[in-house]
């Protein structure tokens, strides 16, 4: 009998892991992979500093101050990375992982923005979108680097 109530407490555990794990992912788009100095993701208007692994969701606003650096992957496989004093809101992110379709809206307020695109910028023209100020870049299947000098 203590074997089979062991093996129900593991079990349980393992659903409950799992089930935390996917909530935890749900919202995700993306991740931090790499990162240096300063850098910030501002969710539900709370700034928070960003650590590698930190997951990303629609909407987050990522700042790098002076001496930061971010690097971003997204479930598409797009790229983004960010250089110093530099602000971008992910305004806009849906991903069918099945048809590899999507929607892809980056905002860049300041600073340095290099774009390596995924599977969302070669689903359809203007999937992938890089706005600014005054222009909208559409993405068609390339990297680039946009900057915007105050």
């Amino acid at each position: 009998m203590g074997n089979w109530h062991l093996a129900v407490v593991v079990w349980t555990v393992l659903v409950a892991v799992m089930t935390l794990t996917q909530a935890v992912w749900a919202d995700a788009i993306g991740q931090i992979k790499t990162l240096a100095g300063d850098v910030s993701i501002v969710r539900n208007n709370a700034k928070l500093p960003a650590k590698a692994g930190d997951v990303l969701e629609k909407a987050d606003t990522l700042m790098t101050g002076a001496d930061g650096r971010v690097g971003l992957t997204f479930i598409d496989n797009s790229r983004l990375s960010l250089g110093p004093n530099s602000q971008i809101t992910l305004e806009k992110f849906t991903f069918n992982p099945t048809t590899q379709e999507g929607a892809f809206l980056t905002k860049l307020y300041r600073g340095t923005l290099a774009v390596i695109s995924g599977h969302i910028a070669h689903s359809a023209q203007d999937a992938m979108q890089v706005q600014t100020r005054t222009t909208i870049l559409g993405v068609r299947g390339t990297s680039f680097l946009v900057q915007i000098k105050e």
